[in-house]
């Protein structure tokens, strides 16, 4: 397994894209065990605490499992599958829950108080969104879809909402992980209702719009 010697600035991080790259290249296959702290430290040629800590960073985002007293495994190749991987059931519906709440009274907030500026963010995002569905890049897709939300909360022009909302980033880029990775959910999601009620600033149909393809989202909720 060739490892490249890491350069002394940004180690982390490089160690980061590292230990992804030799997981995205198959090199550890998932559910394979990786080698273990001291070997990577060596191969890397960095301290066992720069190697915790990228190796902490990809278990966060799904990639890696750290296992007490047995070793670090692949759990995915991507922080996309990770996300598909462990966010399911009780804990999707909680998060779409959250979701619900926040995103209803974005869009209202942004149906009242957006620009045309935001408006042209907001159309432009969707465009790209939906031109990563269309095309079926996946990966792509959940970035873009998580973009466009954010968008959407962002026009309502509430710092407070804004800066909760960008909080749950993570959590909601899996939720739309989770809930894009069959096909038939991708079809059912369209977000042009929502662009153009707050276009028209109609308050109440933004809301509806927003609350809509959650409400089906949570009644298709699949079980793991």
């Amino acid at each position: 397994m060739p490892l490249v010697t890491t350069r002394r600035t940004g180690l982390v991080d490089q160690v980061i894209d590292q230990l992804r790259a030799s997981v995205t290249a198959g090199e550890w296959p998932v559910d394979s065990r990786i080698p273990p702290e001291p070997d990577l430290a060596e191969a890397f040629g960095v301290g066992r605490n720069t190697v915790r800590e990228a190796v902490r960073a990809l278990a966060h985002g799904g990639i890696l499992e750290v296992r007490q007293g047995d070793g670090t495994y692949v759990r995915a190749t991507s922080e996309v599958s990770g996300a598909v991987r462990r966010l399911c059931g009780p804990e999707l519906r909680d998060v779409l829950q959250v979701r619900r709440c926040l995103e209803v009274e974005g869009a209202r907030l942004a149906a009242a108080a957006r620009t045309d500026e935001d408006l042209a963010r907001l159309r432009a995002l969707l465009d790209r969104r939906d031109s990563h569905q269309e095309l079926g890049q996946h990966q792509d897709f959940v970035r873009s879809d998580t973009d466009f939300h954010l968008a959407v909360v962002a026009c309502s022009h509430n710092p407070v909402l804004t800066e909760l909302y960008c909080g749950l980033t993570e959590v909601l880029m899996a939720s739309v992980a989770s809930t894009s990775a069959k096909p038939a959910h991708e079809d059912q999601i369209r977000h042009r209702g929502l662009v153009e009620a707050i276009a028209a600033g109609d308050v109440e149909a933004a809301g509806r719009e927003a609350g809509g393809f959650l409400d089906e989202l949570l009644d298709g909720l699949p079980t793991c």
